[in-house]
């Protein structure tokens, strides 16, 4: 509704007032202020804020070069190293959409995400080119490919450009904004609740509060390092590419996590900030021997986690060593965290359960995020704040996706009535922080990636001895959730083992998606035909308390 005053009347946004909102803008300013400063680290190579800038806009230039035009899907199939730090920018700079690969999927699995995005161009590290070759390999139209790396293209990628030499070949792209900063940035892929994965599409303006308030509460500024040790393409690292320019951070690569490395990392490159899955976070307290020792006063080190809250024991143990830990929650569709658990000044005096509790919430929203709240399912309201009424945790504001690539009907049904559905069950608490009461039934979280109980399904029915199969998360000591599979055999086949069928799953899926234990038994249903999956998750519990899975 328009003001009633008359001395309104006239002012409108201009060509100085309405600039699209764009992470892009974080590059160009860092490298105007900063030129000197180290903004990258990769082993020994160094690349200052100038050379970073210059690197991505001659990506720019060099997939224009591809014949890559606004709107275009480039993937890019890399460990946290410079190639992905520089398609965040060098991708969106050309006007394309960047769609960074789960380096942990198998090759079918990556070849339904090039098919369904359409990718023109596939960037590739050379340590999963032979997994790019597997991708590659089952597609009729595949993208070109550039191939990062010191060496030739292997043999496995024999049509494969260098990727430096296409840099080195291309003139730095000019500094360009998109056309609407709700144009698509990023098309990343979920597993959500079906076997066939989604493309949650993330547009500029989200991206560009997301960094924002990524900054924000993890404290980046200048003179922070921050090692990449959440994986780059998990949430686009939790917009933490973008926040870093934001910042004017250092980023630290790191070829593959192990907590030796990390811990090493962080004393020698003098590291201020972590990101990591709780099971990653959980392998750098469990390190003895190799590494040099942190105390209580050692130099403090930021260590951000999402998924699983942090348990008391943890982060006592992380205080131990001069970790700080910072839990938040979010999901792909709004851009990865969106919550934190704030601490509150009179938490200090709370009795060891006490605190322990309200740190186990996943909080309130980050600053960008216009709300966060627990939805009653049959009404769609609000469920009272009073800790104790479960419903659905739900998010809204602008730093939540477009929708799903090609879904419209996902779309509609995941951000129904102005809210992005979680899926998630919780409650609220008077003080209005959220907490997760149970995951979304039907989806496993092992390691902070999502797993399709029904994917798994799938590949199990398909043995010529299963007859049905169903699988639920079990609890798991390190994974904090790994897939248990309950299975009816058909009494005319032969009977696999336990061990047979758990190699026949590793054999068609990606390895961390295969169960780690096989119940062969009747399964439980209802007078209607349907698997009682509660009663099956509640025997899971039961077996892992009683011998938990390898």
């Amino acid at each position: 509704m328009p003001f009633a005053q008359d001395r309104w009347t006239g002012l409108s946004p201009t060509a100085a007032t309405d600039v699209p909102l764009s992470p892009v803008s974080f590059l160009r300013r860092a490298a105007r202020i900063w030129p000197g400063q180290v903004a990258v680290i990769d082993g020994e190579r160094r690349f200052t804020w100038a050379e970073y800038a210059d690197r991505c806009r001659r990506l720019a230039g060099a997939l224009a070069a591809l014949s890559v035009e606004p709107g275009d899907v480039v993937a890019v199939l890399a460990p946290n190293v410079p190639v992905i730090l520089e398609a965040h920018f060098g991708v969106p700079l050309a006007g394309a959409v960047l769609n960074p690969l789960n380096t942990r999927l198998d090759g079918p699995g990556l070849a339904f995400i090039l098919a369904h995005s359409e990718a023109k161009v596939l960037l590739v590290h050379e340590s999963l080119a032979p997994l790019a070759a597997e991708a590659l390999a089952s597609l009729d139209r595949p993208p070109t490919v550039l191939l990062a790396g010191e060496g030739p293209p292997p043999a496995a990628l024999p049509g494969a450009a260098s990727y430096e030499a296409a840099l080195a070949a291309a003139a730095p792209a000019p500094w360009r904004l998109p056309g609407s900063e709700w144009d698509p940035i990023a098309v990343n892929y979920t597993s959500g609740t079906t076997g066939n994965p989604k493309g949650v599409v993330l547009h500029h303006r989200g991206a560009y509060l997301a960094a924002l308030a990524n900054m924000t509460v993890l404290g980046l500024a200048h003179e922070s390092r921050y090692l990449w040790t959440l994986p780059a393409f998990h949430c686009n690292g939790w917009s933490g590419i973008w926040a870093s320019a934001a910042a004017g951070t250092t980023q630290v690569c790191l070829l593959r996590v192990d907590p030796v490395a990390i811990l090493n990392r962080i004393e020698k490159e003098a590291i201020t900030h972590v990101c990591a899955a709780p099971v990653v976070l959980t392998m750098m307290l469990n390190v003895h021997g190799g590494v040099p020792e942190r105390g209580p006063d050692s130099r403090r080190v930021v260590i951000g986690t999402g998924g699983a809250a942090p348990t008391s024991a943890v982060l006592g143990a992380a205080a131990a060593r001069g970790f700080e830990v910072i839990h938040m929650y979010g999901m792909t569709e709004s851009y990865g965290p969106t919550t934190v658990c704030a601490p509150q000044a009179f938490w200090a005096g709370l009795p060891a359960a006490e605190l322990a509790a309200v740190r186990a919430r996943q909080g309130v929203p980050l600053v960008v995020v216009e709300d966060v709240t627990v939805l009653d399912p049959g009404s769609g309201l609000p469920v009272p704040a009073n800790g104790r009424t479960l419903g659905e945790i739900a998010f809204r504001g602008n730093t939540v996706m477009l929708g799903y690539l090609k879904n419209p009907e996902a779309t509609a049904e995941a951000l129904a009535d102005g809210w992005l559905r979680t899926g998630d069950l919780g409650v609220l608490h008077p003080d209005g922080y959220v907490e997760v009461k149970d995951r979304a039934k039907d989806i496993i979280i092992s390691g902070g990636e999502n797993i399709s109980s029904l994917e798994i399904e799938e590949v199990l029915s398909r043995h010529a001895a299963v007859l049905e199969a169903a699988v639920v998360a079990e609890p798991h000591p390190f994974w904090g959730e790994s897939p248990a599979a309950f299975v009816t055999l058909r009494p005319e086949a032969p009977a696999p083992t336990e061990r047979e069928l758990i190699a026949w799953a590793r054999d068609h899926l990606a390895h961390f998606k295969a169960p780690r234990r096989i119940v062969f038994r009747e399964l439980p249903k209802t007078a209607t035909g349907k698997i009682q999956k509660a009663v099956l998750r509640e025997e899971a519990r039961r077996l892992a308390a009683e011998q938990p899975a390898a």
